[in-house]
């Protein structure tokens, strides 16, 4: 898709090859530069993974390496007129000699727990900030850790972690092989897949069902990715663990279960088996809204086929019973036989391999100091992070450091975290941008444009429905002034050891952590392929590993290779379920999310190309919802929750189950003090505004901000 440029003719013409990192399908790219500036973009054909697709999002690459926005050097915060801040340009010396003083000066003062800690999305997005920011955290081994994850993919780890001994270990699905595929809460043609690598997902999908594959989609709104569904089925919000119980339950009871393969190394199915015992379809259908002979045909459909794949993503992740969801996927998985099975889930072996590297997680190893709630991987919930702020006491946190991170868009009730961040002592932020979050901050540290780093995808091979690899080489070189986001943690954690007197050695360049991930991974110094960087820079679009195959029980990190399937945790969580929805319960609006193709997260709506055209911040509601409370489409209308209120302009669909309403995330651009002028002129609302920092999944602390109790009136 060609874009204008105005560089003279005379200036030398590109070609680069590149990996779009603005969601989780990793397109393979070519961008066509001219001197300075990005002539076009457009997707490699020869991308093993990709094939040639791109969405719009690649496109606005070139919105943010120019974005005016964007900063291009440290600035720290200082008074301005009538009691007001301003923001100054400092150079890089005394922006880095100030934080790594603020940050010691406070846990001197108060403690290592005095220092909280959050890491945003885009941190996975990057291979810089994820092989060096242990460099500044091995000085504070605070307990006051935060991220992204516990407002999302928490209970996938949790239960990867359980059965198979690894945070990592996630089991991908195999479309390209399968013969049906039942999908809870996912909606991969716009999110490209989540846990699940898989671009071009409307070809696949289309491919799947030419060859006779049946897509099962269940949801309760009717999405891009249920409209191209062979069924799709509606479903109370909150209640997916009642349904996949009652799928269990039945391949139980018509004795439809057979591990077959994984038998020699399951255990513990029985007990499963006993457990659900009062998960009937019936018991199901009277609060999911899907009849008992509907969830029966499922169950029956799937043990039949002959692959079959159960997955769900954000929709049932986020929710009240995120990780009783996710761990009855598994089991439905594991007890057709399906699980480590060619069309149906398996797992990936990249060529950087972490399983290798990364510590396989630990839970409840320590709780957060207001609520108890566990720690998972040394990080506590993120809803809970306002409270630790302003609750007094030992422990409290009075200095936070962000990175990537805009949590006052992306983590329940922002408006009491926007608040909190105002009593911080002291706030340093890595980050490009001036937005809803780092306006609180003392020092922001901005890191180079992402094309003008290398690039190679180290979390999302992990989760590619085919094992590839590909290395990225920079697009545009360095700035002159500039430091990469690495090169920050390394020059910040030269400080902070200095001024505590401990020990300290610069970690080499990122590309020379992943040249050595490669030699000592699957297809490295002992496979036949040798794989290497110098390996890898000769094949720009990437190299072929092949499809995913079984590789269980080798593959476990559990401590005998062996599955146990009788997980306690999600056991006793069963007897919660099961009291729970032991009485009809009250009727009422729940709320639930929205993705869409051109957005992915909050920093995404400050480029033209993402948010030309109609509003997309709209509350969608079904028409008879509407007819009962005298509203009309278009009318201006007041989202209320127990956590707060909002103003949103309300849109009539048919696509939504009547008793749901949907507000798609990262919007509420209206704070004052930002400096992201696009986004502000979409500014919509904050869906965040409205969840509840109190609704958690019980098991993990992950927050549930589907399914959230509110009511909708005329503004």
């Amino acid at each position: 898709m060609p874009l204008t440029t105005d560089t003279p003719p005379s200036a030398e013409t590109r070609l680069h090859h590149r990996a779009c990192h603005l969601c989780e399908a990793i397109c393979g790219l070519l961008i066509e530069t001219r001197g300075e500036d990005i002539v076009s973009i457009k997707g490699d054909p020869d991308d093993p993974l990709s094939r040639g697709h791109i969405c719009p999002k690649a496109i606005a690459l070139k919105d943010i390496h120019e974005d005016p926005d964007r900063l291009r050097g440290p600035v720290k915060k200082v008074p301005g007129a009538n009691g007001s801040s301003t923001w100054q340009a400092i150079g890089w010396e005394e922006a880095l000699d100030s934080a790594a003083e603020g940050l010691v000066r406070i846990t001197r003062a108060h403690g290592v727990n005095a220092l909280g800690i959050y890491m945003g999305n885009p941190t996975v997005h990057n291979h810089g900030m994820m092989t060096h920011q242990g460099q500044l955290f091995r000085h504070f081994r605070t307990d006051n850790r935060f991220s992204a994850t516990s407002v999302d993919q928490l209970p996938h780890h949790l239960v990867a972690l359980w059965l198979f001994g690894h945070k990592l270990m996630f089991p991908i699905p195999d479309i390209d092989r399968s013969d049906y595929f039942l999908m809870l809460g996912a909606n991969p043609v716009a999110s490209n897949g989540s846990i699940w690598t898989v671009p071009d997902i409307r070809r696949r999908i289309s491919d799947f069902k030419q060859r006779g594959g049946k897509l099962v989609v269940i949801d309760p709104r009717r999405t891009e990715t249920a409209a191209l569904a062979s069924e799709h089925h509606f479903i109370t919000p909150g209640t997916d663990a009642l349904l996949l119980a009652a799928l269990l339950h039945t391949l139980f009871s018509e004795n439809l279960a057979n591990p077959g393969h994984l038998a020699p190394f399951v255990k513990g199915l029985d007990a499963v088996a006993g457990a659900l015992d009062a998960f009937t379809p019936e018991f199901a259908a009277a609060h999911c809204g899907i009849a008992a002979d509907t969830i029966r045909a499922m169950a029956r459909d799937f043990a039949r086929a002959g692959a079959a794949i159960c997955y769900g993503r954000m929709g049932v992740s986020t929710q009240r019973y995120g990780t009783l969801c996710q761990w009855l996927i598994q089991l439905i998985n594991i007890a057709t036989g399906n699980l480590d099975k060619p069309g149906g889930s398996l797992f990936t072996l990249p060529a950087v391999d972490q399983m290798q590297s990364v510590s396989p997680g630990g839970f409840g190893r320590h709780h957060s100091r207001v609520r108890h709630l566990p720690e998972f991987d040394r990080e506590l919930p993120a809803s809970t992070l306002a409270e630790e702020i302003t609750t007094p006491g030992e422990g409290q946190i009075r200095a936070l450091f962000t990175g990537a991170g805009n949590p006052v868009l992306s983590t329940p009730n922002g408006r009491q975290l926007d608040a909190a961040l105002e009593q911080l002592e002291f706030m340093v932020s890595l980050d490009p941008y001036i937005n809803e979050t780092t306006r609180h901050a003392d020092i922001i540290l901005p890191p180079t444009s992402p094309l003008e780093h290398d690039h190679y995808d180290l979390a999302f091979h992990v989760n590619a429905m085919r094992n590839t690899a590909r290395f990225s080489e920079a697009v545009f070189a360095k700035p002159e002034g500039s430091l990469h986001d690495w090169e920050i943690f390394n020059a910040l954690a030269a400080r902070v050891a200095a001024l505590l007197e401990q020990d300290h050695r610069d970690a080499p360049a990122p590309d020379v952590i992943i040249d050595a991930g490669l030699k000592l991974g699957p297809y490295g110094e002992q496979h036949e392929l040798q794989l290497n960087l110098e390996r890898l820079r000769q094949q720009p679009s990437g190299v072929d590993l092949g499809p995913l195959q079984s590789q269980l029980p080798q593959r476990l990190r559990t401590a005998q290779q062996t599955i146990d399937c009788a997980t306690a945790q999600p056991l006793a969580d069963l007897v919660r379920l099961q009291a729970e929805f032991a009485d009809p319960g009250e009727a009422g609006l729940r709320l639930i999310g929205r993705r869409h193709l051109r957005s992915n997260n909050s920093w995404m709506h400050n480029y033209h190309r993402l948010v030309k055209g109609p509003g997309r911040c709209t509350l969608l509601m079904h028409p008879d919802d509407m007819a009962e409370r005298t509203l009309s489409d278009g009318m201006e209308v007041t989202l209320r929750s127990r956590a707060g209120e909002v103003r949103v302009t309300v849109e009539a669909s048919n696509d939504m189950m009547p008793g749901v309403v949907s507000l798609p995330h990262g919007f509420g651009h209206h704070r004052p003090g930002m400096r992201l002028g696009t986004a502000s002129r979409h500014a919509g609302v904050s869906c965040n505004d409205v969840t509840d920092e109190l609704a958690l999944d019980a098991l993990s602390g992950n927050a549930a901000v589907n399914g959230i109790p509110v009511s909708v009136s005329a503004a």
